[in-house]
């Protein structure tokens, strides 16, 4: 029963202490439970202050080898069991010296590859794509133009509320992790998107959701996904589209705009820089641009008039001693 006890004061008390999103505290949950259950078919239900930092190792060597998982998803279960083993020390339920992650071995980590974004033409096409007949389909489109106008997360959307858009301010109040909040401007086709769908939606309090499904009740961050993933198979957009990737996209445009980092890490409401940086990425149609634009096409010779027909020594023959 330790184990159960345990994880459940850690997810529903620290985590929640913590402010967590549930989404991310059912991630954590899933995580302590595949764990628990390994240790009770490899290691003869061990509990988990019997745990060994070996016992961790070779857990993560089960992952890579059996269930082929890779160094991200490797890392994300050592950064998980830190914590969780941190927080029962902290709780008093364990001493320190019992901790098995307390001096555990850094794990390397996994390549970051850069962010795939949508093109202007497929920008377009996405939403351009849900009906303008419908209030679904308004409100699909108020959903696509806002996820891609303000770079907000689909967790973000969904939870959005009646009076956290402001369309006379032309802006929407967001709750992002942590419980942190931020207000962001909004374009004008952005505002114009919204109040036709609030318009066709009828009037809500001002804590109800802003987006609502066709029961009435808000719309999930799954199905928000569900949506974003259908207009782009429609559109004919053959990359895997999902708001993250909008997110990526907003990010993108905006640094190819000219846009400082700082302001981008203030509107997806990052709390470092560094969550910001990956989107210092070019493509290799700016990097030939650059090229092209370098001062040695103007400040370098010009030597076309030796080729293709004159037949040059591969270098000047050495010059002999005591002459010239």
């Amino acid at each position: 029963m330790i184990w159960e006890y345990w994880i459940c004061l850690y997810t529903r008390t620290h985590c929640t202490a913590r402010g967590l999103r549930p989404v991310t505290i059912a991630a954590y949950l899933a995580t302590l439970n595949q764990f628990r259950a390994y240790v009770q078919v490899r290691l003869d239900d061990r509990g988990p202050d019997h745990v060994t930092a070996r016992d961790v190792l070779e857990y993560l060597e089960h992952l890579r080898r059996e269930r082929d998982n890779g160094d991200s998803a490797v890392n994300r279960q050592v950064t998980i069991l830190k914590n969780f083993y941190r927080a029962v020390v902290a709780m008093g339920h364990l001493v320190p010296r019992a901790n098995p992650m307390a001096y555990f071995p850094r794990v390397k980590a996994g390549a970051r590859k850069l962010p795939t974004v949508l093109s202007d033409e497929e920008i377009r096409c996405l939403l351009d794509r849900p009906p303008r007949d419908t209030i679904v389909g308004l409100r699909d489109r108020a959903i696509l133009s806002l996820l891609y106008g303000t770079g907000i997360r689909a967790s973000e959307c969904a939870q959005l509320r009646e009076e956290d858009v402001d369309l006379a301010d032309a802006s929407i109040r967001v709750t992002g992790k942590g419980g942190h909040q931020r207000t962001l401007p909004l374009a004008d086709c952005v505002v114009a998107a919204l109040r036709v769908y609030r318009q066709a939606r009828g009037p809500a309090k001002p804590l109800e959701t802003f987006f609502r499904s066709r029961s009435g009740r808000g719309l999930s961050r799954n199905a928000i996904y569900e949506r974003v993933r259908r207009y782009a198979g429609q559109a004919g957009i053959h990359k895997r589209v999902s708001p993250h990737r909008l997110r990526h996209t907003f990010a993108t445009h905006l640094l190819k705009a000219g846009t400082d980092l700082v302001t981008i890490r203030d509107l997806l409401g990052h709390r470092l820089i560094t969550s910001t940086q990956i989107y210092l990425h070019v493509t290799a149609l700016d990097l030939r641009a650059a090229a092209d634009a370098h001062p040695i096409r103007h400040l370098a010779p010009r030597v076309e008039h030796l080729l293709p027909d004159v037949r040059l020594p591969f270098q000047p023959p050495p010059r002999r001693l005591g002459t010239g």
